[in-house]
Order: C-alpha cells, then sequence, then structure tokens
C-alpha cells in the first residue's frame, strides 16, 4: 500500500488504546510533507507572532512560513497587516529582519511602498505604457488576532479565526493573554520533523526520563491527574492541576499569581495546542508558547516566547527573578530539542515500524488523526477525550515500566 493512500494509514485511526502511530515514513517523506504544506499549512490558520512585537507605527518583522516571505508591519493607521515579503517590480524581498521604518524600500531597484503596502513610487517606470501604481501593492495575506496573536492564512476562502478556534475564548479568557507582553524570545532550527516536536509538547510521559533533572523534580498537589477536556475547534489542551509556577524550577523565586485567574485556570497549567503548530503554557503567573514553521520533511524552526503581564513587567524586582524563567525554558527546550533529534534518527531507520500508543498519550492520537484529516480530506469520527485522566508522571521512579 501507498503512503499517500487514506487506508494505509487504516491502524493509526483505531480507538487510542488500539492505535498504532504514524508510520515513520509521515516523518521523512517529501511527498507527504508537501502534501501537508498544501493541505495544512496553506489552508488553515497560522500563529506567526505576537502584536506586543510590533508595538508602534512602521514596526516590522520579518518570517518565512512554508516558503512564504512575509513582512508583519504596523501601520500609519495602527492597524497591523501581513505582507508578502517580495517587490512588485521583480520579486527581490523587501524587507529583512525587523525594525521600525517610515516607508518600505526594495533594496534593489528602490521601488518604495507605504507600510499599508500601497506602492509610492516605482523609479524607471516613467515611461511604461499602462502602468498605475495602485495596480502593484506588495501583495496581503489574511491577518486576524486571538489573545494578542497574530494568525494569517494564505487561503482567501477560508473560514474567520474565530470559527477556526471554536469554543477557545472562555477557557483562557481570565489570563488577559492579550495584555501580556513577550519579554524573552528564542529561536532555534533544528533537525527533526514538525509533528516529532508538536507530539512531544503534548504528551507528560517523556517528563520522568527526559526532564529528569528539571522540572520532573516538581510536585503537584494531592488531585495529581491530567485532564482533557472536551474542545471545539481546532484546539485541544492538557490541563495539570497543582499548587505554584509551572515556569520555573523547583525551589526558584518566582513572580506572584495572576489575580484575575478564574475556575481550572487558578488551580495548575492549561498546555493547549492550536493546531496545527502553536504549542502554549498558561500557567499562574505567566504564558509561554511554542511555534514551529516547518522547513523540510525533517527539518523546522522552533520559536520560544515567554510573556509576562504588564504588571510583573513594572515590579521593580523585574530583571531580577526574570532570569529564573528564562533559564528553565533554556533547559527545558534543550532537553526537548535533544530527544526530538533522536527520535528522528530513529524513524530514519528503514527498518523502523509504527509502535503502539499509551493511556499516557491521546493528544498525540488527536494530533496524529488531525493531520490525516486534513491531508487526506477524510473526517473520521470527533474524538473525545473528556474525562480522560492518567497517573501523575511527575510522581513516577526514574526506573518505573
Amino acid at each position: 500500500m501507498n503512503l499517500l493512500e487514506p487506508d494505509f494509514h487504516a491502524p493509526a485511526r483505531r480507538p487510542l488504546l488500539e492505535a498504532q502511530t504514524l508510520h515513520p515514513s509521515c516523518y521523512t517523506s517529501v511527498d507527504f510533507f508537501q502534501l501537508e504544506v498544501d493541505t495544512i499549512f496553506r489552508k488553515v490558520w497560522n500563529f506567526v507572532g505576537r502584536a506586543d512585537q510590533i508595538p508602534n507605527r512602521g514596526d516590522y518583522f520579518t518570517t518565512n512560513l512554508v516558503g512564504v516571505e512575509l513582512a508583519i508591519v504596523r501601520g500609519d493607521d495602527g492597524a497591523i497587516r501581513a505582507l508578502v515579503n517580495s517587490c512588485r517590480h521583480r520579486g527581490a524581498k523587501v524587507l529583512d529582519g525587523a525594525g521600525c521604518a517610515k516607508a518600505l524600500k526594495c533594496p534593489y531597484h528602490g521601488w518604495l511602498y507605504r507600510l499599508d503596502g500601497a506602492l509610492a513610487g516605482a523609479p524607471g517606470m516613467e515611461s511604461a505604457k499602462d502602468f498605475e501604481r495602485e495596480d502593484f501593492p506588495l501583495l496581503q495575506v489574511k491577518t486576524e488576532f486571538w489573545a494578542g496573536f497574530i494568525f494569517v492564512n494564505f487561503d482567501r476562502q477560508s473560514e474567520s479565526l474565530s470559527s477556526y478556534l471554536g469554543n477557545i475564548d472562555g477557557t483562557f479568557e481570565s489570563y488577559r493573554m492579550d495584555q501580556m507582553v513577550c519579554t524573552k524570545r528564542y529561536e532555534y532550527e533544528v533537525p527533526c520533523n514538525w509533528k516529532i516536536y508538536v507530539e512531544n509538547a503534548m504528551e507528560a510521559f517523556h517528563v520522568p526520563h527526559v526532564h529528569r533533572r528539571s522540572i520532573n523534580k516538581q510536585r503537584g498537589s494531592v488531585q495529581n491527574d491530567r485532564t482533557f477536556d472536551s474542545t471545539e475547534g481546532n484546539w485541544v489542551a492538557m490541563h495539570k492541576e497543582h499548587e505554584g509556577s509551572r515556569a520555573i524550577l523547583d525551589g526558584q523565586k518566582g513572580f506572584p499569581r495572576i489575580p484575575e485567574l478564574q475556575g481550572k485556570a487558578a488551580r495548575g497549567t492549561y498546555y493547549p495546542l492550536i493546531f496545527p503548530a502553536t504549542m502554549l503554557g498558561c500557567t499562574i503567573d505567566c504564558m509561554w508558547f511554542l511555534d514551529i514553521h516547518p522547513l523540510s520533511a525533517t527539518t523546522m524552526r522552533l520559536i520560544v516566547g515567554v510573556c509576562f503581564p504588564k504588571e510583573t513587567i513594572a515590579r521593580p524586582d523585574f530583571d531580577e527573578v526574570a532570569p529564573n524563567y528564562y533559564g528553565r525554558f533554556e533547559i527545558t527546550t534543550k532537553e526537548d530539542i535533544d530527544i526530538s533529534v533522536v527520535q528522528q534518527k530513529g524513524v530514519t531507520s528503514p527498518l523502523c515500524q509504527p509502535g503502539r500508543l499509551s493511556e499516557h498519550e491521546p493528544l498525540v492520537h488527536e494530533i496524529d488523526n488531525w493531520v490525516l484529516d486534513h491531508v487526506f480530506g477524510v473526517v473520521k469520527a470527533p474524538r473525545s477525550y473528556e474525562g480522560f485522566k492518567v497517573q501523575d508522571l511527575d510522581a513516577l521512579p526514574e526506573n518505573a515500566v
């Protein structure tokens, strides 16, 4: 059977405790990766950054999402736009990196664009016949916002971001993430398939082994179950009930709680995944995000951001305490990168075969099936893990079987 045929993946479609993992070729095949690009990343909403990255008019940053160069720019009107970062003259990249500009000038032949992408000057075109500047603006990509996050969609016929995210608002409203500011940002190029890192982020089964000397040393409250709430829309979440912050290592000084937290948000940490590849950690004093931009079948770019409420940043001890948070993420991100590279090396073996999923990996099962749903355009019956609980893995001994 062929990797590019739906029936090939029937074992991964079974219920969790009967299901196999995705076939190893799904993490190495160039053809399967191209299907993912065409049916997922160029069709759905993708996170590209935070609005607080570009707070002032003229601020911009650039990114590349599945081969498309983008410039995210705050205009003179205060609106944020995602512009295709390719000059309408002969296609040169207009902007690089990040900065602030009064106008956008192509470095090749000097075509000049306003901050909204409109063409303001086109040197050399004075004698061109039937040339109108208004016909050649920088192209725009659909752009919408949720909780301070900037999302883009290449498909002009796509549903709205609100529809795509479904019922996500109620769960995370009390964090007031739109009022947070990203104070630290890291980028890594990782030699692994994008799904490997997403799957790793959405299960705690690896924590006693991969994070044995870091976050596994934390202990939760008496109620130590991880729960998986029912969701509507293209997101899933894991919740861990515990005391204290999960954004610092055990014994380190942290910041006060976010006072507005309500419900389960006030009793631990949420770990949501917004499909296809944006993971958040929402704990009692801050929020962090992990965003993945696939580069090839076997490489990806990982962006990690640490965000705090404005009130926390204004504290006189912020510069003293914040490094405790940054250090935690530097350690655990390296641990997750290292194990993801190890897994990629293993699945690359021509003799590697599909494995089985355990009760600790319901969201790995969900991720795999969401990908198959979109790649093949065949949506199976909804999968629900509401009320699904597993033993707390923080408390497992290192040699647990």
